[in-house]
């Protein structure tokens, strides 16, 4: 099935709520006039109740199913609660005049709200750098038990090939044990997206075909990922052509139950990661879907400030299906 005719699927009638902190933007409006009417999540806007309803005016954009919330007007015992929840996540970090300056912030108000189980994921970036939304991620919800970073993995997707980049987003060097944290948790997003992973640690190495502090990383990390998840199929170091092509595994890494067959693929770093996203985007024709941060306690979701209406819709419809399965 495709990919989003699945996650569809997989979200309808489950009265997601998911908000949006960037109410004054138009994209934000169409996509979540959209997300609304399919019926797909509960849409939640951050801004002023006047300026959204003039914006959607003049957009000729219904709202109807989109809760608008004035994060700027909101009643002392809320922000009281809000603040509170702060102060006590921070332990010592934030005291609450620092936290009442926060919530001034739509992004800090909107992770604070996925925080206290208001709404069960957040969406931005369409007009903030991704600093702004992963800061206040990692400062509240922070990341899950066991997990020590987040990291950001891609969709690849052509006709009916599907596999997952990471980490090609976020960190820009991994050492032996965050590159095995990488690679189990993308392991657990690829099953959001249907993918059976087979998870391939990249070099341009297999097998101990080269030499070098950079192999050594990456077999020290396969070695922790499988001490860590035995019940996936994990391997490296692999060259990606091992990894990818059947012939080329068999050949380079006969005894291996992934080499030929991965379709996670886990990059040493983040120079390769993202160029090689990019290479399979622009010169294989393959739709890179993301980045999808990985690792947090719940959903947040980093638009590109490029995005356009279409990709707001998608980022949000993968945002509620990670919120089924965040555990």
């Amino acid at each position: 099935m495709e990919l989003f005719e699945s996650l569809k699927q997989k979200i309808q009638g489950k009265q997601i709520r998911i908000v949006f902190p960037e109410g004054n933007d138009e994209r934000v409006i169409k996509a979540t006039a959209r997300l609304a009417h399919d019926s797909l999540i509960r849409p939640v806007i951050l801004g002023s109740n006047d300026e959204v309803s003039k914006l959607a005016n003049q957009l000729d954009v219904d709202l109807d199913g989109v809760e608008v919330v004035d994060y700027l007007n909101q009643p002392q015992d809320v922000i009281d609660q809000m603040v509170n929840a702060i102060v006590e996540r921070r332990k010592g970090k934030t005291d609450a005049d620092k936290a009442r300056q926060w919530l001034n912030d739509p992004n800090y108000f909107g992770t604070t709200m996925v925080y206290l189980d208001k709404v069960d994921g957040m969406v931005s970036g369409a007009n903030h750098p991704t600093g702004d939304t992963v800061r206040p991620a990692l400062q509240i919800i922070k990341t899950k038990p066991g997990v020590k970073l987040i990291s950001g993995s891609f969709i690849m997707q052509r006709d009916d090939e599907r596999y997952l980049f990471a980490d090609c987003a976020i960190n820009i060097e991994l050492n032996a044990e965050q590159m095995a944290e990488v690679a189990v948790e993308s392991a657990k997003v690829a099953k959001t997206f249907d993918i059976d992973p087979k998870v391939a640690l990249l070099s341009f190495s297999t097998k101990g075909s080269a030499k070098g502090d950079m192999v050594t990383k990456v077999q020290e990390a396969t070695k922790i990922a499988n001490e860590t998840a035995p019940d996936l199929p994990i391997d490296g170091e692999l060259q990606f052509d091992a990894a990818f092509v059947p012939e080329v595994g068999a050949k380079k890494a006969p005894d291996s139950k992934v080499a030929g067959h991965a379709n996670v693929f886990i990059f040493p770093e983040l120079q390769s990661g993202n160029i090689g996203y990019k290479i399979a985007q622009r010169f294989g024709g393959f739709e890179a879907i993301g980045p999808i941060l990985q690792g947090l306690n719940k959903p947040v979701s980093d638009l590109s400030r490029g995005s356009n209406e279409e990709d707001i819709y998608k980022v949000s419809i993968i945002t509620a299906a990670q919120s089924l399965t965040n555990d």
